[in-house]
């Protein structure tokens, strides 16, 4: 057998040093990061055990396609602003309403259904904002409830016998206190955020849905319109949500957190 020449074992190094590198670079998985404030179960506390429904469902829909997810707790407007950059890929639980300019999956992941709470032996019902009229409303400050609720609310800001208003972290948490002790009559949340609490706290049974706002709000993984990887990622997402809706992996998830589909 010939000798190789000399200059091959160099060379054969340095090929041998740009395959390992190619293959570290192409093995390196990519990371889609998605972003929102708290909105429990819907995104919950990052690392724990239930980090929130979208989050799970992001995690695992994109795990299937080789993509690792990173999700960050942060303020709604920086999230918005971040995305909108192409700092982050994507923000969780947003409308149509609140990101136009985004690129969202045909079909939602839920609906956000705003319902009325009172307690489990009060015969009252919503069907409008008339039957507000004589009830001691709670709800949370700074938080919009849609045109015509907002519109009442603003009319009887000043009167406590009409409105009362909780805030900070635990203004849910006031607002079943309160109501469970007389203080209001019925309280205004979302479905999925009010059974979670109610659950998590052993309150199941205490309230009672009194009637619903209509109409539902679609909410979406909204994905950032700067991201050329964006369409991508809708695409991925959308089919993953139709599989996890057709096998029951969907169903499966909200059981976990307390909820249902509305």
């Amino acid at each position: 057998m010939a000798a190789r020449p000399s200059w091959c074992a160099p060379v054969l190094a340095i090929a041998l040093a740009l395959a390992l590198l190619i293959g570290s670079l192409g093995s390196r998985a990519e990371t889609l990061v998605i972003a929102g404030d708290p909105w429990c179960p819907v995104n919950c506390q990052p690392g724990s055990e239930q980090p929130g429904i979208f989050v799970e469902l992001a995690r695992d829909i994109f795990a299937e396609a080789g993509i690792e997810v990173e999700y960050r707790l942060i303020n709604w407007a920086r999230a918005l602003h971040a995305a909108r950059k192409g700092q982050i890929d994507a923000v969780i639980g947003a409308g149509h309403a609140d990101a136009e300019d985004f690129l969202f999956t045909r079909t939602p992941v839920s609906q956000s259904r705003m319902c009325f709470y009172v307690l489990a032996q009060s015969a009252w019902r919503f069907a409008s904002t008339q039957d507000l009229r004589g009830q001691r409303l709670g709800v949370i400050k700074d938080y919009s409830y849609g045109a015509e609720l907002d519109a009442y609310l603003q009319e009887h800001a000043d009167n406590p016998a009409r409105v009362q208003r909780s805030y900070g972290d635990r203004a849910l948490g006031w607002n079943v206190a309160k109501l469970l002790g007389g203080r209001i009559d019925v309280t205004l949340d979302n479905a999925w955020v009010m059974q979670n609490w109610l659950s998590r706290h052993g309150r199941v049974g205490q309230l009672r849905n009194a009637g619903c706002r209509t109409p539902d709000v679609p909410i979406y993984l909204a994905f950032s319109p700067a991201l050329a990887s964006s369409r991508r990622h809708v695409q991925l997402f959308e089919a993953g949500l139709k599989r996890y809706r057709d096998d029951g992996r969907l169903q499966r998830l909200l059981a976990r957190y307390w909820v249902s589909e509305p």
